[in-house]
């Protein structure tokens, strides 16, 4: 079922590697004259045109994009009782391993009476997106608010697009785990129109102020990614976010089932999910194909599926050694890297590029999903090469505080004024020698 690859023996240079393995092909730039044109409407004409453009595109008007606190409070009190308990067992890793990432402000001193601080000031009101397209994901809202209320933000929104089958509202679920997270504001907005109101603000329906927001994070569809781009600068953003992908490397001892499983896991996403498989074992390459075609027939979105893994964003990579497989896997940086190989762990530990890494077969990336406590809004499209996954630092902003003594001006003085006289800025230099005039 898997296009194949064959690299044994010739895995080719970085450059070459990247034009030859498989990639979802999303191109923002294509989308962005759609975009620009919701984007400037919600800044001249706020909610109004926000609810324009929702009953456009989700196909319900809402009465008001704040969805009152009693929605909130019903949605929770009617979450199945399972389901509450998944979510707050997520919940409460997530918040474990989270809590570990806080980082704490440090002062060097430089020289007697010369310190820097850096201090790590959280930023003040975050925008966290829920998408809410082909599946809804409670999971994204836990994801988002926990690392953003452990970096210490005061002031939070979650937008999820309003759904027709519950009255203009977002699915109950979203709303019951805002509940659960002690989230009070939520956004019934999806899309380009949620990115843009969340960065102009604006005054609801009730004449509530809806206000704008220092970042805004979360995943998205490409319309969504394009709003983003569109505004970065005047908020920040968490990243580009493109399709869902999975990488597995794995050896002969990997059981085909676990493979062809986790591969159609990701699949399940969407149409342009990419599942990539990067094996030393042909005869796993033939299994792994022979468990898919059993098992995509059977699972509920095999459409989906199928439109996923037979597409040219996935594949099977046949590779020598090991090491050699760790080279195309660091050079296509997967979101979810699984590694499932004999001595897993030591292999994971050599990975260089990767959005989160998945350790042997009781490490699946639907762990990580839900209750590894990891976070999975992470980097796609090769962008783990550079970047990470959400966590607390995404909401926070390192500050250094410059503290001297004259004494410890007077000492450093004169170098100051060799270096803007290197550059030709005397006034920098003349800013220092004017305390202390002779």
């Amino acid at each position: 079922m898997l296009n194949r690859i064959d690299l044994r023996g010739r895995v080719p240079s970085p450059t070459a590697l990247r034009a030859t393995l498989p990639r979802a092909e999303v191109d923002v730039d294509a989308v962005l004259h759609q975009v620009r044109p919701v984007v400037e409407a919600v800044r001249e004409r706020g909610v109004d045109a926000v609810l324009e453009y929702t009953e456009k595109f989700d196909r319900v008007r809402p009465a008001s994009v704040r969805v009152p606190l009693t929605e909130l409070d019903r949605a929770l009190a009617e979450l199945d009782p399972e389901v509450r308990a998944a979510l707050e067992e997520s919940i409460a890793r997530a918040r474990r391993v989270h809590a570990d990432q806080r980082r704490v402000d440090t002062t060097t001193q430089v020289v007697p009476g010369g310190t820097v601080t850096e201090r790590w000031v959280p930023v003040a009101r975050v925008g966290l997106y829920a998408p809410g397209g082909l599946a809804v994901y409670p999971s994204s809202v836990v994801m988002n608010v926990v690392p953003a209320q452990l970096a210490g933000v005061e002031s939070l929104v979650v937008c999820s697009p309003p759904q027709a089958d519950f009255g203009g509202l977002p699915h109950p679920t979203i709303l019951a785990a805002a509940a659960l997270l002690g989230v009070t504001e939520v956004w019934a907005v999806g899309g380009a129109q949620a990115v843009a109101l969340l960065a102009y603000g604006g005054v609801d329906t009730d004449g509530g102020v809806l206000e704008p927001v220092d970042l805004v994070t979360g995943p998205g569809n490409v319309y969504l990614t394009a709003a983003k781009r569109l505004l970065r600068g005047l908020i920040g953003i968490d990243s580009e976010a493109g399709p869902t992908e999975i990488a597995i490397l794995a050896d002969e001892t990997a059981d085909p089932a676990h493979v062809a499983a986790d591969l159609i896991s990701q699949a399940e996403h969407d149409p342009l999910a990419a599942s990539v498989l990067v094996t030393t074992s042909e005869s796993l390459a033939d299994a792994v194909d022979a468990e898919l075609a059993r098992r995509v027939a059977a699972t509920k979105h095999h459409e989906r599926v199928r439109t996923s893994l037979t597409g040219k964003q996935s594949g099977a990579v046949l590779v020598s050694t090991v090491d050699e497989g760790l080279r195309v896997v660091d050079v296509y940086a997967a979101e979810h890297l699984e590694i499932q190989t004999a001595d897993a762990r030591g292999v994971a530990a050599r990975v260089r590029a990767a959005g989160a890494v998945f350790v042997g077969a009781h490490s699946p990336v639907s762990l990580g999903d839900y209750c590894a406590g990891s976070n999975h809004v992470l980097p796609t499209g090769g962008c783990a090469r550079h970047s990470s996954g959400l966590s607390v630092q995404t909401f926070l902003r390192g500050i250094h505080v410059i503290d001297y003594s004259e004494d410890a001006l007077r000492e450093v003085a004169s170098k100051v004024v060799a270096l803007a006289n290197a550059e030709d800025l005397p006034a920098h230099g003349e800013a220092v020698t004017a305390r202390f005039p002779s």
